[in-house]
């Protein structure tokens, strides 16, 4: 399946983390792009609130764009991981 393969490269699957050296734990990629969300989530917020001047399309837009690009940070580090360059 592609999607376990971008989560999980061909090397590291069958192994625990602990015997992976220079990979990170899946959960640990959603933990940061739920903390990266929220500090992109107020900043969002305040420049949407700023531009419109109301309070509602401004939280409607901050909330679109935290679903659709917590799963995008999450995928772009899941590739990144899965990248030996630079390691």
């Amino acid at each position: 399946m592609i999607l376990d393969q971008i989560i999980f490269s061909k090397k590291t699957r069958g192994k625990g983390f602990d015997e992976i050296r220079g990979s990170e734990k899946p959960l640990r990629s959603v933990v940061k792009a739920l903390s990266w969300r929220l500090i992109g989530t107020i900043d969002t917020l305040i420049v949407s609130y700023f531009i419109t001047g109301e309070i509602l399309l401004a939280t409607s837009i901050a909330s679109v764009d935290f679903l659709t690009k917590l799963v995008l940070y999450f995928f772009h580090e899941r590739i990144w991981n899965a990248i030996k360059w630079g390691k």
